[in-house]
């Protein structure tokens, strides 16, 4: 596997990391299980020493985290600032609430005293995407090296910089050697990792197909795992919904990152009543969108991360278009240097279509009209992701309903409010399953002990 800096504006190569070897693996591996000994045994507030110094330090140089991430996927400098933000406040969230979260829990059984004690697993493998280099090793950093836990990471082969620049933070924040460790390893080095036995957990992020591929070797080996994987979230207008209001999250919720978020907004089901009105003002949103210099602050919208993302999107068009659906909008690469495509709208896709299964991850909507409100849940259900969802009326109560009816991990009500360190994240069926951030994110590895105590006779 070759990890390689490409800055996907420009296309040009920026640099090449050489892969671990067996050895180099095995010196981390055994600095991780070495570490963990000494880990588990500090107090929560010698941990937390640790964890906030990490946060002070990406605030404190947020420009120069920001630029690493946007050279090297592409992201707009201002929303990698953003990510740059969110990830500190992620560790200062679990640095100050972990010892509340993994307190005892006192139990009242018939007979005698009872409580459930959390305790560390040990060495946790986690394997991370691209799309947000900083934000996703934060929510596994946070809470596993908060709850005791120690880190062995595999990042994408095409943001090695973003995973260097993360591995060194939490050195100069203090975190002993073996703490957090960047592994730069191929698939079959990360196949003998979660075979090691020094391994006691597996966390992933990233597609179905890597999904289904680690969480398989994971089970043979009776691991733990959590497994946040992609989505087709539905962004649901009522008939009732305020139109300047929707509009805007709908562009937010589409182009943010430009669009690449697992938990974008992706099919937008609009109800018959609103449909022409949302859809006219959504087309002429998205098509007044201009590719730029992602570290030009005035720019609209980046380029993808990478060029094989973006053929492997306008393929995916390609495709659902000869299977009768129409590029309203869009649907073509930018002309100008770098990974950049034109913001698209995908109408008439039908079920026959396999785009109607599909995941598009970037800047492509798929627009569905519906007679009301029942067809829309419906059609938002008709989806073999499940990770979350939207719902946009006036009608607060309404939303609710709406929101309980979808078969999804998280639904948001006139908003796309995941970044929250303190909402759970994560989905169900192809979208995988566990939880990371909140208090849920913290119990993924950890061991739920009962201690109880009672003086009674034994039964004979």
């Amino acid at each position: 596997m070759a990890y390689q800096s490409f800055n996907p504006a420009t296309g040009k190569l920026v640099k090449s990391f050489d892969q671990l070897t067996d050895e180099q693996l095995e010196a981390k591996l055994a600095a991780a299980a070495q570490c963990y000994r000494s880990w588990k045994q500090k107090p929560y507030a010698e941990r937390a020493a640790v964890i906030t110094r990490a946060a002070e330090i990406l605030r404190a140089k947020t420009d120069q985290f920001a630029a690493i991430m946007t050279l090297e996927m592409g992201k707009k400098i201002r929303e990698a600032r953003g990510e740059v933000a969110f990830s500190a406040d992620i560790l200062d969230y679990y640095a100050k609430n972990a010892e509340r979260f993994l307190a005892p829990t006192t139990l009242h059984p018939t007979v005698g005293e009872a409580h459930m004690e959390s305790s560390p697993i040990g060495v946790v493998f986690c394997v991370e995407p691209w799309n947000f280099p900083y934000y996703q090793l934060a929510r596994v950093a946070g809470p596993q090296l908060m709850a005791g836990n120690v880190l062995v990471v595999k990042h994408a082969a095409c943001v090695p910089q973003c995973a260097i620049a993360f591995e060194q933070l939490l050195l100069d924040a203090g975190a002993p050697a073996g703490l957090y460790s960047n592994l730069l390893i191929s698939h079959a080095q990360s196949d003998l990792v979660i075979d090691d036995p020094r391994i006691k957990g597996v966390a992933l992020t990233g597609s179905v197909g890597a999904g289904r591929t680690i969480a398989a070797r994971a089970g043979q080996n009776l691991k733990p795992s959590s497994m946040e994987l992609g989505g087709s979230d539905a962004f649901i207008v009522l008939e009732d919904a305020d139109l300047d209001h929707t509009v805007k999250w709908a562009v937010w919720g589409r182009m943010y990152n430009t669009g690449q978020t697992c938990c974008a907004a992706k099919r937008f089901i609009v109800v018959d009543k609103l449909a022409d009105a949302f859809l006219e003002r959504f087309a002429a949103a998205l098509g007044a969108i201009e590719a730029g210099d992602p570290l030009d602050e005035k720019t609209s919208m980046g380029p993808l991360a990478s060029e094989e993302g973006l053929l492997l999107l306008l393929e995916q068009v390609r495709q659902a278009v000869d299977h009768g659906a129409k590029a309203l909008v869009g649907g073509k690469r930018v002309d100008r240097p770098g990974s950049y495509m034109e913001p698209t709208i995908l109408t008439g896709v039908t079920p026959e279509n396999p785009a109607f299964r599909e995941e598009f991850f970037g800047p492509v909507a798929l627009f569905f009209r519906v007679k009301d409100e029942d067809a829309a849940i419906a059609l938002a259900n008709d989806s073999d992701f499940g990770l979350g969802g939207s719902v946009f009326t006036r009608d607060i109560a309404r939303g609710k309903r709406v929101a309980s009816r979808i078969e999804t991990g998280m639904m948001f009500v006139n908003n796309i409010g995941w970044s929250d360190a303190e909402l759970p994240f994560g989905g169900i069926k192809d979208s995988g399953y566990g939880r990371e951030l909140g208090e849920m994110g913290i119990q993924q590895f950890v061991n739920k002990k009962l201690v109880q105590t009672a003086v009674n006779e034994a039964p004979l």
